[in-house]
């Protein structure tokens, strides 16, 4: 059952995992820092702008360029910049540098260092989705992604409770420099990963047509378009990751850790579903089971809105990440299993667009409703939409309702 499990996959998990954990803990220290400097959301709508902007606008040419290179190249250049964005934030963030810099060149300063994360990840997304598929047999796609998603559900959870605590307890000197380490640990994973080089593929048509054959192919296929759109528009109404700063400050009342439990929060309810998935892969009635999971997610996140007990919305978030993973095997596995080996760079570009569309813009969005409207009526409203998409593409895509992972 677990013959795929070799040493590349385990140094493939490694650089997954580690390089997870450094983005959680710098996302929740970054966030918690700003909104205790600025006391305005407007400034968490700008971090997932400045995230969003290149791992939307570079994804598609470093989709190009995966195919047509070494995806162990790719992966190194992504990690070196994401130990340069953790270098950077690290000096940023050391005692002396608000007073030495002054608020403006430090909320600056942390806007570059996202910014040069988000450029990292329009290159690492496309090279590790295509190294996967070469990495395990295609037979073993299933699990593999399963197991795959939870290493990055693991991360999720403990990179934010890390993060808090370190936070809270030892400071952001501390916690800058965790960052910067799990950065490395995950490096030497990247390290141990054999050459990937491109599979021959005959291109006749123009560099264009190559740089958005990925976007043409998921819009020709019914399933793959209605599962990414469910995703980005559930995550870009619906998310609330982006404002959980602000619940735990202003609503319920909880410190750094507090935060940290609460950015867990979801990755918790999503191991839990990974390791069912794992073991019994969803094979049929996919389709079915994903529409109600995100209607499920729309719910949990209303509940969210109008709960002002901490622990009630740690359970809600809980439940929430559980409902959300399911559409992240989902997705991945109709992926892995429905693109040729030479177009998965691209294709896997394609989806870092949704998925970046949906949790950058996402956090912009939120920041501008909770500006607007104020942080519960925006929650609530995004759960609102959700269940509205929800009934959109169930009505019309019936591929969707009928698809099975075979």
């Amino acid at each position: 059952m677990l013959s795929f499990v070799t040493a590349e996959f385990l140094a493939f998990l490694q650089l997954r995992f580690f390089v997870a954990v450094a983005w959680h803990m710098q996302a929740l220290v970054v966030s918690w820092y700003v909104y205790s400097l600025t006391h305005d959301p407007i400034w968490l709508a700008l971090i997932g702008l400045a995230e969003a902007i290149p791992a939307i606008g570079m994804a598609l040419p470093m989709g190009y360029l995966v195919d047509r290179l070494d995806k162990r190249r790719g992966i190194r250049i992504a990690v070196l910049m994401f130990i340069l964005s953790a270098i950077g934030t690290a000096v940023l963030l050391r005692p002396s540098a608000l007073d030495q810099l002054g608020l403006n060149a430090i909320l600056g300063g942390l806007l570059t260092m996202i910014f040069i994360n988000g450029a990292g990840r329009a290159v690492y997304g496309p090279s590790m989705f295509s190294s996967l598929g070469r990495i395990v047999e295609r037979e073993d796609i299933p699990r593999a992604s399963a197991v795959n998603s939870a290493v990055w559900q693991a991360a999720m959870v403990s990179g934010p409770v890390i993060g808090g605590l370190i936070y809270g307890w030892l400071g952001l000197s501390a916690a800058s420099m965790t960052i910067l380490g799990c950065m490395l640990v995950g490096a030497v994973g990247a390290v141990r990963i054999t050459p990937k080089p491109p599979v021959h593929q005959d291109s006749r048509g123009s560099m264009r047509q190559d740089l958005t054959v990925g976007v043409r192919f998921i819009f020709s296929r019914p399933v793959i378009l209605g599962a990414l759109s469910l995703d980005l528009f559930a995550v870009l109404f619906g998310g609330v990751v982006a404002l959980l700063p602000v619940f735990a400050k202003d609503i319920l009342g909880t410190d750094e850790a507090g935060l940290g439990l609460l950015r867990a929060a979801m990755g918790i309810g999503s191991i839990a579903t990974m390791a069912i998935v794992a073991w019994r892969p969803i094979r049929r009635g996919a389709g079915r089971l994903l529409l109600s999971c995100v209607a499920g997610f729309g719910l949990c996140i209303i509940g969210f809105g109008l709960s002002t007990s901490f622990w009630i919305s740690f359970g809600l978030l809980i439940l929430a990440g559980g409902l959300d993973a399911v559409s992240v095997v989902v997705r991945g596995t109709i992926l892995q299993l429905q693109t040729p080996e030479e177009m998965k760079g691209r294709v896997a570009a394609a989806n870092t667009m949704f998925i970046s569309s949906s949790n950058e813009l996402g956090a912009v969005e939120s920041g501008l409703a909770a500006r607007l409207l104020g942080a519960v009526p925006s929650v609530l409203f995004g759960g609102t939409v959700t269940l509205l998409i929800v009934a959109i593409v169930a009505l019309k895509n019936k591929a969707l309702r009928q698809a099975s992972i075979e």
